[in-house]
């Protein structure tokens, strides 16, 4: 098997393209191992381009056709789009909160339900997101319920 790496600028996306005439359990091994490492999205705030670990991410919204996530005490946009978040989140303790949220479930203090079958997530800043009815499941889920 032939690994190749080639260094970008800053700007550029990393990415990281498995090309193989099948997908066999070596690639598979592979493709978990690169999973399970710690996944790094890069935030844009102001003039300057900052890398975000996962496990700093409160959650992803999207607003007017932008991504942004939220950490701690900072907003950063995304180049992402949030279906290509949820992709690279899958496997991970992130889950669609509603139509335009992800949220990070390691962030979550409390659970509340609230009106309509939807519940209400009391974030570890303080921060409230609903979580619509139609994700409640994939909480539960998430949660072992």
């Amino acid at each position: 098997m032939k690994v190749s790496i080639e260094e970008i600028s800053r700007e550029q996306e990393e990415e990281i393209l498995i090309r193989c005439h099948e997908v066999d359990d070596e690639i598979c091994e592979i493709v978990n191992k690169l999973r399970t490492e710690t996944l790094i999205i890069i935030g844009y705030q102001d003039d300057s381009v900052n890398r975000i670990k996962l496990s700093d991410i409160y959650y992803f919204e999207a607003v007017d056709g932008k991504v942004f996530t939220y950490s701690k005490d900072d907003v950063f946009e995304v180049k992402q789009k949030l279906y290509e978040l949820e992709e690279l989140c899958k496997g991970k303790k992130c889950f669609r909160a509603s139509k335009s949220t992800i949220l990070n479930i390691a962030k979550i203090s409390s659970i509340h339900p609230s009106i309509s079958g939807r519940f209400e997530a009391v974030l570890d800043n303080g921060e409230r997101v609903v979580i619509s009815r139609q994700y409640v499941p994939d909480l539960k889920n998430m949660l072992g319920l």
